[in-house]
């Protein structure tokens, strides 16, 4: 973790990545998808985790054996799924056997999935504080990777904001407006890593391509993460209910056909973002690959 960390991630990542997040599939449609996204020359593919089903780690070794260059992240490793020190320890491990192709990304999720998990939910800064600690003590008993690895945290409001500034190497907000990118670079300042988490449709009917995104339902979720953040961007409760208004849809999910989309998402890097990972909504891994070659040719041509 360091300078060197972000200046070798900002080498390998580029501009564009992508986030490849069907529930479930087997490995081989893993492997493929994987396989699709980094010939059509994205800079990263990024997959998530609750607790439990798809273990972030695996999932991970599986996808870097199956690709020969592109940075594999995991957005988020769910700190609620494992000690501390096997988070520092899986990572440095997969560090070590694929030098420079590992983004580690941590997240605290919300109350709800780590109830259901059978744990206790408390309080996020302080959870993601103590957990950074451990993850520091493991340090010396995990493999030293040849490149270091980045580790950034998910971060929408400014107390976990300031706690990636200050404990890790950056950060990945997700599904935030460019004015939320902005500001956390201004937080950050110029030496760390700012990652945007931003979905995709490619729909250029403005009431089906809201209709999508509604479906997503990222806004009623039980203490989403993403209320607070959104009303300190001066986002009202009229503005998040039944699904999002027109104007909030509007600044959080970026849709259109791809030239808009392409746009759209250089705005984001305008902002401040290093990099940013595009999702889309596809119901498998295929059709995600699909769309995502559909998007190349626009979002990767400098």
């Amino acid at each position: 973790m360091g300078e060197d960390a972000v200046r070798e991630a900002r080498r390998r990542l580029g501009r564009i990545g992508a986030a490849l997040v069907t529930p479930l599939a087997p490995a081989d449609e893993w492997r493929r998808a994987a396989r699709r996204v980094e010939d059509a020359g994205y800079g990263s593919i990024w997959v998530n985790e609750a607790i439990g089903g798809r273990e972030v780690f695996t999932q991970l070794g599986v996808m870097l054996a199956a690709t020969e260059r592109v940075v594999l992240g995991s957005a988020i490793a769910n700190l609620w799924a494992r000690h501390p020190a096997t988070m520092q320890g899986a990572a440095s491990v997969l560090a070590d056997a694929y030098p420079g192709r590992l983004a580690l990304g941590i997240g605290v999720s919300i109350g709800a999935v780590v109830e259901r998990s059978g744990q206790t939910w408390s309080s996020p800064i302080a959870r993601m504080r103590d957990y950074l600690d451990g993850m520091d003590a493991a340090v010396p008993e995990a493999p030293a990777p040849e490149v270091p690895f980045p580790r950034l945290l998910a971060a929408l409001g400014p107390k976990m904001q300031g706690l990636a500034a200050e404990r890790a190497d950056g950060m990945l907000p997700a599904m935030m407006p460019v004015e939320h990118t902005r500001r956390a670079r201004e937080l950050l300042g110029p030496d760390k890593l700012l990652i945007a988490m931003q979905p995709v449709i490619l729909e250029t009917d403005p009431e089906k391509a809201r209709g999508i995104a509604r479906q997503a339902g990222a806004f009623s979720l039980p203490g989403s993460p993403y209320i607070g953040a959104l009303k300190k961007l001066g986002f009202s409760d009229a503005d998040l209910a039944d699904g999002g208004s027109d104007e909030l849809i509007d600044a959080c999910f970026i849709w259109g056909d791809e030239a808009a989309v392409a746009k759209d998402v250089s705005a984001y890097l305008e902002a401040g973002a290093d990099h940013v990972c595009v999702t889309v909504f596809q119901p498998d891994l295929a059709s995600s690959a699909d769309q995502f070659e559909r998007l190349a040719p626009h979002l990767l041509n400098d």
